[in-house]
């Protein structure tokens, strides 16, 4: 028990990260009188999944990184764990367009660095120039500034223009839907900053660590684990799991809240929109809804808070899913997808082999493939028509995969404004937002704006959230917010 008086706190937005703050709420303080408010029909946001005719559609994520733990822990906590799938270890690897073919990309090359010498030798993707500039970076001094600076920027500086226009702008399209020459190195691959503190060199730093790790203790997840998992029925079941543990008449969808204000002596008011509007009287408020509309939403509270908020950049990208007969296709399909370089000039972001990767997404003998469309870089062609969006798509697996006849089902679902991007100066404007919130006890924020845009970081972001909301109440004080400094960085 918390206090004889009956602490509330209310969830908005009922994403991956309302979900996770308020199954931690309800996991560390069952007698929390816990409200969450979702605008849309439905729970999940962006994550949304459905079986038809045999095939399994994912309308955002299909899977989630094990090297980060925090999605794992829960699947734990929760009974999920024994539902997921591991990727197919047959086929992992993936592909990069050049020249307008699929070219294997190097075994052991990490986002920007490589951990083996001859697959980098032995490429096609990059001349015997950009092979030698490549390697140059492990005689390069680091940089010890301090200063932000942009992932192509880094890029460049260490391995030169080629590995980066032909291998890590796509790779980081591929995650960020993203523009490396805006993006911050500090806040999208941190681990590469630190790598170039602690060795001088990415590659000297990859290799130590490799020849230090013992075959025990390769694979941050275990044996059991591939790099990417997902749930065998798909990624709403993640979400779904969470809903169903929560207590009954807890989530509220089709429930959008307008209006939030501080309710003297402390906590808050909530205000529904509708006719007449609902207003509700808590303890503690998590907000947990893209920047832009979290930045609406504290225009009242706090203007400063708001307008930091509102200068997070949000990308937006389709994703078009379509359904082949085998036999139409004929690429091997040894792989589990492509990045498709900018420089390639084609209008589309990265393809999945979706059926490929995880068992059960298709019938035997079809395919399941997704084409990810827009991104930061093309942001016109993800608002193209749907028919258009689907055209595209088939054209652009037609030339690259050497398919006949036309798909036999197709899936299209947009995501305007969703991928936050990380732009130089983020971490600033993060503790800016942060040190804002701490005037306000009792106010919390959750979301992809800050700290992570994978469901793990998501999930992180929000549990830790829900962890500083419950002990603020536990000392029968008005809460606290996170601070800037434990809360900004994974």
């Amino acid at each position: 028990m918390i206090s004889s008086a009956r602490k509330r706190v209310a969830v908005i937005g009922g994403g991956i990260s309302g979900l996770a703050a308020a199954h931690r709420v309800h996991e560390l303080d069952p007698e929390i009188e816990l409200t969450l408010y979702e605008a849309q029909p439905q729970l999940g946001g962006v994550v949304q999944t459905a079986r038809r005719d045999g095939f399994l559609w994912e309308w955002g994520p299909d899977n989630f990184i094990t090297q980060l733990p925090w999605g794992l822990q829960l699947c734990r906590r929760i009974g999920l764990e024994p539902e997921l799938l591991p990727t197919d270890d047959q086929h992992r690897q993936a592909f990069v367009v050049r020249r307008g073919r699929l070219r294997k990309i190097p075994q052991g090359f990490v986002i920007m660095a490589p951990s083996r010498i001859w697959p980098v030798i032995a490429t096609p993707i990059l001349s015997p120039w950009g092979k030698l500039r490549m390697a140059c970076e492990f005689f390069l001094p680091g940089q010890k500034a301090e200063h932000d600076e942009s992932l192509a920027s880094f890029v460049i500086r260490r391995f030169g223009r080629e590995t980066y226009d032909r291998l890590v702008q796509p790779l980081v399209g591929g995650i960020y839907t993203g523009d490396p020459h805006q993006l911050s190195v500090r806040m999208t691959m941190p681990r590469f900053v630190e790598m170039e503190r602690s060795h001088g060199s990415l590659i000297r730093a990859i290799w130590s660590r490799r020849s230090a790790r013992s075959p025990a203790t390769t694979g941050t997840s275990g044996a059991r684990y591939s790099l990417f998992v997902a749930p065998r029925e798909g990624m709403s079941s993640l979400t779904g799991a969470l809903a169903g543990r929560l207590p009954a008449g807890t989530v509220h969808t089709g429930a959008p809240v307008v209006q939030i204000a501080p309710r003297p002596p402390h906590g808050w008011t909530v205000t529904l929109g509708g006719s007449p509007s609902k207003t509700h009287s808590v303890d503690a408020v998590v907000v947990a809804i893209p920047g832009p509309a979290a930045s609406r939403l504290l225009a009242d509270v706090d203007p400063v808070c708001s307008q930091r908020l509102g200068e997070i950049h949000y990308a937006s990208c389709s994703i078009t899913s379509l359904a082949y007969r085998r036999e139409q296709i004929a690429h091997r399909l040894d792989g589990f997808g492509f990045v498709v370089p900018l420089r390639e000039k084609r209008s589309i972001l990265s393809g999945s082999f979706a059926s490929v990767k995880y068992a059960g997404r298709a019938p035997d003998g079809e395919v399941l493939l997704r084409a990810f469309i827009g991104g930061a870089c093309q942001p016109e062609l993800a608002e193209l028509p749907e028919d258009e969006l689907i055209a595209t798509a088939h054209r652009e697996f037609a030339d690259l995969l050497g398919i006949r006849g036309e798909p036999r089902q197709v899936q299209v679902s947009r995501h305007p404004q969703t991928m936050a991007q990380y732009y130089v100066g983020h971490q600033q404007r993060v503790e800016q937002i942060e040190a804002r919130l701490a005037r306000y006890p009792g106010l919390f924020m959750a979301g992809n704006a800050f700290e992570g845009v994978g469901i793990p970081q998501c999930i992180h972001r929000g549990e830790r959230t829900a962890e500083q909301v419950v002990a603020g109440l536990r000392d029968d004080s008005p809460a606290s917010p996170v601070s800037g400094e434990s809360i900004c960085r994974t």
